[in-house]
């Protein structure tokens, strides 16, 4: 009887267990309106530029079950703005926000105070940051070290010896950090080689229009830091407006791809924009699956590619993210 007894509490015993555990897996188990729901904020969010990483985001939130959504923006936005829309993103439900930053004195404050509230990951090119100044997590491909492969390709061209070559650089924002360090990167390389930088055209976010390429001096090199001015500059040298110059630059997007099969560009240094958007996402997921964690910086990689090796295998992952 008494063996009886301490069977059936046994029995009782690996029952409960069993609710026990099913219990904990049903409420573990997210239902669609219980998603954490990740809003991403990018200039300008419908440029092509921004295809393989909103396909990387697109990706990680299924596999991490968020809800994902990537806010309209038409336009180069400012601090305030940027502010505006993320305050209304956590208005509606945002659990966390995945932002390029506006370059800028103010936007660090304004985000740390932002990440007070939810978390925020930083993304895209102009996320580089002063790591003394911020603590605020970024995923983003080494921009100082991208400058330097754009450079080592255009010595290679030469010999290592650009003497009584002139050199133009085009940039689309010339107060972000990326840029600059893309910039110095590239200038720490060639400074041996006997070039001569003849200008640089950038341009902040808070001016109206592009540099014009046109306007400025002959050079015989036109680098472009970053994909709007790589496809400004391969739009320039198809149109025969470079005055001859060859361009090499950095890019990510199909119009890029396009300029460098057609001869316009010599060479496209890509950055994995796809894993930006994949880890950046999966980074803040794991971060509200675990409040008491914080998220990290994740540096990405990135790809030198000439028009020979644009359709290479290797090369056939990039092409594709390119394009979604």
């Amino acid at each position: 009887m008494k063996n009886d007894k301490k069977v059936f509490i046994l029995i009782e015993a690996v029952l409960a267990a069993i609710v026990l555990a099913m219990a904990i897996f049903l409420l573990s188990e997210k239902s669609e309106g219980d998603m954490d729901k990740v809003s991403v904020i990018v200039q300008n969010s419908g440029d092509n530029q921004w295809a393989a990483f909103i396909y990387g985001l697109k990706m990680a939130a299924a596999d991490q079950k968020v809800e994902l959504l990537v806010v309209n923006t038409e336009t180069m936005l400012t601090v305030e703005e940027q502010k505006g829309l993320i305050e209304s993103e956590i208005e509606n439900g945002a659990d966390a926000v995945i932002v390029q930053p506006v370059p800028g004195p103010d936007t660090q404050e304004m985000l740390k105070r932002v990440r007070n509230r939810i978390p925020v990951m930083q993304a895209g090119y102009a996320a580089a940051k002063e790591r003394d100044a911020s603590v605020l997590p970024t995923t983003e491909p080494d921009h100082y070290a991208m400058g330097r492969a754009l450079a080592e390709e255009l010595l290679n061209d030469y010999n290592g010896n650009l003497d009584g070559k002139t050199i133009g650089i085009l940039m689309e924002s010339g107060d972000s950090e990326a840029s600059k360090k893309r910039k110095q990167g590239f200038k720490d390389s060639i400074k041996d080689a006997g070039a001569k930088i003849r200008w640089t055209a950038g341009r902040t976010y808070e001016e109206d229009g592009d540099a014009s390429l046109e306007d400025q001096p002959e050079a015989d090199l036109v680098v472009a830091l970053d994909d709007n001015s790589l496809t400004t500059a391969g739009e320039c040298s198809a149109a025969n407006n470079l005055h001859g110059a060859i361009v090499y630059g950095i890019g990510n997007s199909t119009e890029a791809a396009y300029y460098l099969d057609a001869g316009y560009v010599e060479c496209l240094v890509v950055p994995d924009e796809f894993n930006v958007g994949y880890q950046s996402l999966t980074e803040i997921a794991e971060s509200l699956g675990n409040r008491l964690r914080r998220s990290r910086d994740i540096t990405v990689s990135y790809t030198v590619i000439r028009s020979d090796t644009l359709f290479s295998k290797e090369n056939q992952e990039i092409l594709f993210t390119m394009s979604q």
